[in-house]
C-alpha cells in the first residue's frame, strides 16, 4: 500500500470511528456515569473488538450470509434486542434520587463491548466499506493493515468520547440532569436503529 493510500485509509478510519454512532453514544454515557477509568474495559472492547470484526469480515465471514440468508434475519433480530437492552441499561444507569452517590449498575465489560460490534449496524457498514475500499484483494496483509489502522484510530475516538462524557459530569451533577441525560442517550441509541429497520439490513 502506498503512503498516499495509507493516509487515505487512516483518514477514512478516523472519520468513521469518531463520528456519532451507537458505540460513541454509549461511551459518552459511560464517561458521564462511571468516569474514564471505569470505562477503560468498554473502550478496549470497542478498540480491539471492531478491528477483529474487520479482520474476520475481510477474511470471508460475509460468505456465511451468502450461504445462509436466514442468518441475516437472525442478526437483525439480535441487533434490535441487544440494542434495546443496552438502551434500558443506559436509561437506568443512575438513581434519580441520590445526588452524590455512585451510579447503580456497571459499565460494559470488555467482552460485552466487543460482542456488541457484531450487532452494531454502523460497525457492519464501516467494516464492509473499509474492506471494499482498502483491501480489494482480500489478501491477509491488506486486511490486517486495515484492521491495524482501526486499532490506532480507535484509541483517539474512544478516548475522546469517554473524556467528553467525563467532563459532562460537571453539568450532570444532580440526579435530575443525569436522569434526563441517560434517557436522552437511550433514546438516541434506539433512534440509530430506525434506518436499519427501514432498510431491513444489519
Amino acid at each position: 500500500m502506498t503512503q498516499d493510500l495509507l493516509l487515505a485509509l487512516a483518514a477514512f478510519a478516523l472519520v468513521t470511528v469518531i463520528t456519532p454512532g451507537p458505540n460513541n453514544l454509549m461511551l459518552l454515557a459511560s464517561g458521564a456515569n462511571f468516569g474514564f477509568r471505569r470505562s477503560i474495559p468498554h473502550m478496549l472492547g470497542i478498540g480491539l473488538g471492531f478491528p477483529a470484526m474487520v479482520l474476520l469480515v475481510g477474511l470471508g465471514v460475509m460468505q456465511v450470509f451468502e450461504a445462509w440468508p436466514v442468518a441475516h434475519d437472525v442478526l437483525l433480530v439480535a441487533s434490535v434486542i441487544y440494542m434495546l437492552w443496552l438502551a434500558w441499561k443506559i436509561a437506568h444507569a443512575a438513581p434519580p434520587a441520590e445526588a452524590g452517590t455512585e451510579p447503580q449498575g456497571r459499565p460494559l465489560s470488555f467482552v460485552q463491548a466487543a460482542a456488541f460490534q457484531w450487532v452494531n449496524p454502523k460497525a457492519w457498514s464501516m467494516a464492509l466499506g473499509a474492506i471494499t475500499l482498502y483491501a480489494t484483494g482480500r489478501d491477509l496483509g491488506s486486511v490486517m493493515l486495515v484492521a491495524g489502522t482501526y486499532v490506532a484510530m480507535s484509541v483517539i475516538s474512544t478516548s475522546t468520547w469517554t473524556v467528553l462524557g467525563r467532563e459532562m459530569r460537571r453539568v450532570l451533577n444532580n440526579p435530575g440532569r443525569l436522569r434526563a441525560f441517560n434517557w436522552t442517550m437511550a433514546a438516541l441509541l434506539i433512534a440509530s436503529l430506525l434506518p436499519v429497520l427501514a432498510q431491513g439490513q444489519p
